[in-house]
Order: structure tokens, then sequence, then C-alpha cells
């Protein structure tokens, strides 16, 4: 791989309208997210997301401009200047350093990968030669960049952060550890102000190089570690996909952070509070250990610092042979010797042993500085799917903790509710049996969750159209079921809250 990098420099005209035509060149070749989709095909586009190039190789043998784009930027091949001019500002290229000239051919320096935006806006992510989908063990280029300073592109980790991130309009964002800069660019969406911070210069530098020719405003970059390039300065919103992988030792700063166990994640959850405004939210990835004698989510919770409502959601659960395989591929380790694999294995397995790991968790972790004295702190396993984007539901989650913290049962009766979009029933038994089993509530958005009720449970929640209060349908449903109705609005609040808390039910104002 090169070890250079392009020198486009946002603060010198001359270089950003050099971006500017390379842009407007890549839009005009229709190299975009879309474009490249309908020009692969979805078995092609899809195995060029597992590195895999010999699809696209087959699907790109014309000449126009989007196929020369696609064997430049993303499959890595030298093509013809003279080619290359037909889709390119080579000139404009190469001054910059996007491309290199050897002979009459040039090639690429990084890998520009065409990226859609939320709201369709056509970016481009930049990332190290062989980096842009999965880790050091993909796509070869030609020479070799050391394996630690690597700068990773788009992949699964960050597309699910920048799904759940609060799409709220905030002055001061912080993207820790920008990597290729992902975040920093969903960001400047809704933020008037970025920093980006990493350890690596490398990627400070590629995460300039993806906000410039993704047209986004620049970031504030930073070198450092965690919350020490920002100093006490505070932020409306804090994201991270850190270098969570524990590991043993620091080999690859893209994905191991150097401290022993999960302890980067818990250090970073704990000093997230000292740099979040009121009401400020810090979303991030982690792993954390599951330890011989302790429960997972009691450990999860410990982290939580003071003054912070949290949710935490545990989305997968490796045990340590398996999670060692997979960071071991990752890093190519199975390109090397038997030997040498076998003795890094050995490594992985005896930190695990040494620590009384026997699995680690995956998860999001969402922060929010509410300042409240019995703050809301949720730690749940939901390995099921989901409908992304999710950040207007981890919005609406917090403000559910927020209503159910400050209304007691009384007012929770007095209250009036509506069944939120898309909740269906599912009645479960026997067939032929006269009665169900049990009733499910199942979400066909957001979470999609499934929860048991009971009758009254089922016919409360189908009559919340947040007309009448809840103390009256309990009223009207204890009538139809001649049950005693203070006994019914006594035993029913507790679920109540629970469809609340959950999303199934949502509070409404008295005039509906």
């Amino acid at each position: 791989m090169s070890t250079h990098l392009p020198t486009t420099d946002v603060r010198d005209a001359e270089s950003r309208a050099r971006t500017d035509r390379m842009r407007a060149a890549l839009l005009a070749a229709d190299f975009t997210a879309d474009g490249l989709l309908e020009l692969l095909g979805a078995p092609a586009y899809a195995a060029l997301a597992r590195s895999e190039t010999v699809p696209a190789l087959r699907a790109t043998r014309g000449e126009s401009p989007l196929e020369t784009l696609v064997r430049l930027f993303l499959l890595q091949r030298p093509e013809p200047r003279a080619r290359a001019e037909a889709a390119l500002p080579v000139a404009d290229c190469l001054a910059d350093g996007w491309l290199v000239q050897d002979g009459d051919e040039v090639r690429a320096q990084v890998d520009v990968r065409p990226y859609g935006g939320p709201e369709g806006q056509d970016w481009w992510v930049v990332s190290d030669l062989g980096c842009a989908v999965g880790g050091a063990g993909g796509i070869r280029g030609a020479g070799q960049v050391d394996r630690s300073a690597l700068v990773l592109g788009v992949g699964g980790a960050s597309t699910t952060l920048a799904g759940i991130t609060v799409p709220t309009p905030v002055g001061r964002a912080l993207d820790l550890g920008t990597g290729s800069g992902i975040q920093a660019l969903h960001a400047s969406r809704h933020a008037t102000h970025v920093t980006a911070t990493d350890l690596n210069p490398r990627a400070l530098r590629i995460a300039a190089l993806t906000l410039a020719l993704s047209g986004a405003a620049p970031a504030e970059l930073r070198e450092g570690s965690l919350f020490e390039p920002v100093g006490e300065e505070k932020y409306d919103l804090v994201v991270s996909n850190p270098p969570f992988v524990i590991s043993p030792g620091a080999r690859l700063t893209y994905r191991d952070g150097g401290m022993g166990g999960d302890d980067l994640c818990r250090t970073l959850v704990q000093q997230a509070a000292a740099h979040l405004n009121d009401g400020g939210y810090c979303q991030l990835l982690a792993n954390w250990q599951h330890v011989e004698g302790e429960e997972w989510t009691d450990r999860v919770r410990s982290w939580v610092p003071r003054g912070c409502d949290a949710w935490v959601v545990q989305r997968e659960v490796q045990d340590i042979t398996q999670y060692a395989e997979l960071w071991l591929r990752d890093g190519g380790d199975h390109r090397t010797s038997p030997e040498e694999y076998a003795a890094r294995y050995d490594a992985w397995l005896d930190e695990f042993e040494a620590r009384g790991t026997k699995a680690v968790g995956f998860g999001w972790i969402t922060l929010r500085k509410s300042g409240a004295d019995d703050p809301s702190v949720i730690v749940e396993e939901w390995p099921h799917p989901v409908e992304q984007p999710l950040g207007e539901t981890v919005v609406g989650h917090f403000a559910r903790q927020d209503y159910l913290r400050r209304t007691d049962d009384a007012a929770l009766l007095a209250g009036h509710f509506r069944l939120a979009g898309e909740v269906v029933q599912e009645q479960v038994g026997l067939p032929g049996a006269e009665d169900p089993e049990h009733v499910v509530l199942r979400q066909n958005r957001g979470m999609r969750r499934a929860t048991k009720v009971d009758t009254v449970g089922a016919g409360f929640a189908g009559v919340c159209d947040g007309s009448l209060p809840a103390g009256r349908i309990l009223d009207a449903i204890a009538q139809l079921m001649g049950e005693d109705p203070v006994l019914l609005r006594d035993r029913t609040p507790e679920a109540i809250r629970m469809l609340v808390e959950q999303g199934f039910l949502e509070p409404v104002g008295t005039d509906g």
C-alpha cells in the first residue's frame, strides 16, 4: 500500500476548488451508492462489501467513466491516464495526490467509496487501500503500510453507530476516535461545530479528506487519546466507535485500545459525564467481559457516571474462542504460518483466562446527562432484528423515562395514552382452543419489541386512542369483566408503566 495520502487542504482556495471539481466529476459519472448498485447488481455489490472483487471485476469490463472509477478506487487497478481523463480531472487529482502516475497509467493512493447519507446525500468515505470494508486482512493494494496505522472505511459497526445517533440539532459535537471520519460526516448534518479526535494522525488526515470530498463543513481535528485532546471542554453530543476489542496488547490502533480487558470502554463511559452539557448525549459502541461469578449487567451498570441516565443494549455475545478467531482473521493472522497463528491464538486465550472471562458482549451504550437524583439506568439484552435508523427511538426512550420518573400512579391513571404506530396483537394457544394461552403485543418498527400481556393489558392497549384517561378505561374493563374497579386500578399501573417504557403506549396531552 502507498504510504502517501492526498494533500487536499480546505484552508487553501485552489485546493478546495480542485476538490470541488473532483466531486463534480464523481457525480457526473454517477459514482454514487445508487449508481454503484445499479452498475454492479446486488450480488456483486454485496460481494464487494465482503472484500471479494471478482464479481465486480466481471461487471466492470467496459470503458465508461463509472466503470473506470470503480476499477481505480474500489478495485485498486491501474488505469491508462487517457481513459482516466474521461472520468476525472486527472491533473487536479495528481496535484493533490488522489492519484499517482506510473508511466502511462495512474493508480489510486486511497480507497474512495460512495456512501449514501440519511437524507439521500451523495458522500464518499476515504480509507487506506484495502481497508474500505472489514479489517486489515481485506483487499490488498501494492506496497505496505504499517498495519498499526491503517485507517478503515465503512463497516457494520460504523453504520450501526450512525443509525442510533440522536438526530437532534446541537451546537457542539465530538467524534472521539474518528477513524475515516464517518461519524463526523453524519454529525455535520445537525451540529454547528464538530470536533474530531484520534490517536492516529493518519486517521485525522483521512477524516479531513472524507469531509472535504463529501462537501461537508470541515471539522476541528485534534490528535490524542480519549478525552485528552479536548481538555475540559463540553459538548451536546459525543459519539465514539472506539478501539474496543479486548485483546492481548495493542497491535492495531484501529481496534486495540491498549488498556487491559474492557477498561478502555469503562474509562470512556465514566469520563463522558464531565464532557457533556446538561441534556447532552454520549453514544458509543463497546465490548464488555462476561466474567465468572459476575452478572454482565451489573458490570456495565457500574460504569454509568452519576447524574446520567443510561440505556445499554447487548446485541451479541461470543464465547472467547469465537471472539479470538474473529479478530485473528480481522488482523490477517490466518495468513501467517500455522505456528505463528497458534501462538497468537494462545495469547488471546491466556488473556481471557487471566481475567476469568468466559465470553464477550457487544452492544450500544447511550448516556444522557439528566442530573436526576434517581437516574434511569436500563441494561438489557436484545439480539433480535431492529429497524434502523434508531436515533428518534433513542430520543423517545429517554423522553418516556422522564415521563415515568415524574408521574406517580395517581397521575398515571389520570393520563391519556395512545397505542404506538404499527403495533399488532398476536394470540397464542392450541388450535381450536376457545381462549388463547397468552396474548403478545408486537412492534413492527424501531426496536421491534414483543411482550406478553394479560387480557386486561391487551384490552387496555387496544382502546387507547388518547381520548380517555387510563382510569376510566380500566373502570370500563372492570365492568365488562365483572371485576372490582378499585382492585383493578391498584394492580394495573405497573403493567401500564411497562408498556410505556417499552414504547407500546405513548403519553399524550389531554387535547388528544
